[in-house]
């Protein structure tokens, strides 16, 4: 059966970050054994099954969907190692949890990683007219600086998907669309050339991947991070339902915005209320969290082949 999370409790272990879903740890070398050594410091990352809306954390969890998220993740790392080298050590999360923790509640939503220096930008890859993009689209004509065709619709597949970096807000704030040239100026061009690159390849080797299965990747946002050797890494999710705007081909129209594998139940739930979208969120009714669970199922077992316990 799925297990549920709010929030980890792992004592002796030094919490590093609390995101809006995922809890970070610092792994102790007491902790690690000697198949780790030459890694570098690690990190437990658990996937609770918090759930954020218009970046508020909402008070109800969606049980088990920080196990369907972490499984879609570990997927694609396995499937893209070919393109770009993960975080991912392969450990065993049992191995390293503390004495008492319920190993079965961490089994399938944690991982142990490298822990790597953040590329300071969100990478985003888009191969469809949506979301914030189609906002700036229809505002300026571009999105991130690029120049799009005149009279393309919302949902219109883009000539050829395009690379358009954000900024990386804090929890609560908003992310921002910069153009490559500010992102030169953050990151540093040799950087900024490699995420580029490597975005834009993995979106188009999962997006052909996707279409196979009936399922369109509208786009997609990655996190990039470095080791001390400078050697580029893709961590933190990948291709998941949260980073991602996945629609069922067969329901795909353009001139609309599509039904998704994500929380689009809780955001329409929520746009009926009156709330100003500020913490703290509202509660969610039963239907709505049951319905949201179900979409992160059927992404999991269409994607990766994998059915939820």
């Amino acid at each position: 059966m799925a297990t549920t999370l709010i929030q980890s409790d792992l004592p002796g272990l030094h919490l590093r970050h609390r995101g809006k879903v995922r809890d970070v740890f610092d792994l102790p070398a007491d902790r690690v054994h000697d198949e780790a050594a030459g890694l570098g410091p690690l990190l437990l990352i658990v996937a609770t099954d918090r759930l954020s809306a218009f970046d508020v954390v909402l008070p109800d969890p969606i049980p088990g969907k920080g196990e369907m998220l972490c499984q879609i993740s570990n997927f694609w790392f396995d499937k893209t190692a070919h393109i770009l080298p993960n975080h991912l050590t392969g450990l065993d999360v049992a191995a390293v949890l503390p004495e008492g923790a319920d190993i079965a509640l961490y089994a399938k939503r944690a991982v142990v990683t490298r822990k790597l220096k953040p590329v300071p930008v969100e990478a985003i890859a888009r191969g469809y007219l949506i979301g914030s993009g189609w906002k700036d689209y229809q505002r300026t004509g571009r999105i991130s600086g690029i120049a799009l065709p005149d009279g393309l619709r919302q949902a219109e597949r883009l000539p050829e998907p395009i690379f358009t970096p954000s900024t990386k807000a804090a929890v609560g704030d908003h992310d921002e669309n910069i153009d490559f040239d500010a992102m030169v100026r953050s990151a540093g061009a040799e950087l900024a050339e490699q995420v580029r690159d490597a975005t834009l390849r993995i979106y188009r080797y999962a997006a052909a991947y996707a279409a196979e299965r009936g399922i369109l990747l509208a786009d997609t946002k990655f996190e990039f991070g470095t080791d001390a050797n400078g050697r580029l890494y893709v961590m933190d999710e990948m291709l998941t339902p949260d980073s991602s705007r996945y629609w069922p081909a067969d329901e795909y129209r353009v001139g609309i915005s599509p039904p998704s594998y994500d929380k689009q139940f809780v955001r329409d739930y929520l746009e009926t209320l009156d709330w100003n979208k500020t913490a703290p969120g509202p509660p969610l009714p039963a239907e709505v969290i049951e319905r949201t669970r179900a979409k992160y199922a059927e992404a999991l077992q269409r994607l990766a082949g994998l059915a939820v316990d």
